[in-house]
């Protein structure tokens, strides 16, 4: 097997090294930080195909240049739901949540200021790959705290099953790699 999975999107090229997620699967590591070319131009490409918003919002870590270049592209705010609850949080939400990419149940968090951004808007939800769904499903969790209106829910890639769901907006597949246990 290859160490490496070429991946073709928005227009750009890149290799994305395989890592393992257990002794059968691995899944090719999408990583945006550093690559300002590929996150505007994803960015830009998603927000084409996205439904209009008044707010977007994204999970802390990997999503958020690709949330802030959308956000910057479509004129509107973003929020992050951070993965713990900061000191100027008042009246924090929180919902928890077990991705594919963490070892662990992960909290994320609004603070009372970003609820009241989500209150009575529509809300875009924003992440670089969908693959369980289970970050999603969370930050719906948040919308609703908030009282906001979920209208979309865009990835950049939709990696595995979630490739096959109508309820996600993303540019590419990314497939999963199984093998015989090592």
């Amino acid at each position: 097997m290859a160490d490496t999975y070429t991946l073709h999107v928005a227009g750009l090229t890149r290799e994305l090294p395989l890592c393992p997620v257990n002794e059968s699967l691995d899944i090719a590591a999408f990583i945006m930080f550093s690559d300002v070319e590929l996150t505007e131009a994803c960015a830009n490409a998603l927000a084409e195909k996205c439904p209009d918003c008044d707010v977007i919002i994204t999970a802390e870590c990997k999503g958020i240049p690709l949330a802030y270049e959308m956000a910057r592209v479509m004129h509107r705010p973003y929020v992050v739901a951070r993965k713990s609850e900061k000191l100027y949080m008042k009246n924090a939400v929180s919902v928890s949540v077990k991705s594919i990419t963490t070892a662990a149940v992960q909290t994320l968090y609004l603070g009372g200021d970003e609820r009241e951004m989500l209150s009575g808007k529509r809300v875009l939800i924003v992440d670089d790959v969908i693959s369980t769904g289970e970050s999603v499903a969370a930050l719906i969790e948040l919308i609703k705290a908030a009282g906001g209106n979920l209208v979309g829910t865009a990835a950049v890639l939709a990696e595995g099953d979630a490739a096959k769901r109508d309820d996600i907006i993303f540019l590419e597949e990314l497939p999963l790699f199984f093998h015989s246990a090592k």
